[in-house]
């Protein structure tokens, strides 16, 4: 039996594709998070949503964070 990404990785893949496709980020923005993202994990043992470390950056802001989230659990 195949395993199924867990919800936050399932997620977090489609809010970086949502933003990209909202104009919120750059595709460039949503691969520098994710380096960044698998970087602390394998450094700090820690796991950041990918919407946190973007907001971090200054490359979304909280109000787009909200929207991209609000589609994602509408469908």
């Amino acid at each position: 039996m195949l395993d199924k990404p867990g919800k936050i990785e399932h997620y977090e893949k489609r809010f970086g594709i949502i933003a990209v496709e909202r104009g919120f980020v750059t595709p460039e923005n949503l691969i520098e998070a994710m380096k960044i993202q698998v970087k602390e994990d394998i450094d700090l043992h820690t796991h950041r949503l990918v919407g946190e470390i973007l907001l971090d950056r200054g490359y979304i802001t909280a109000i787009q964070i909200q929207e991209v989230l609000d589609a994602i659990f509408r469908e």
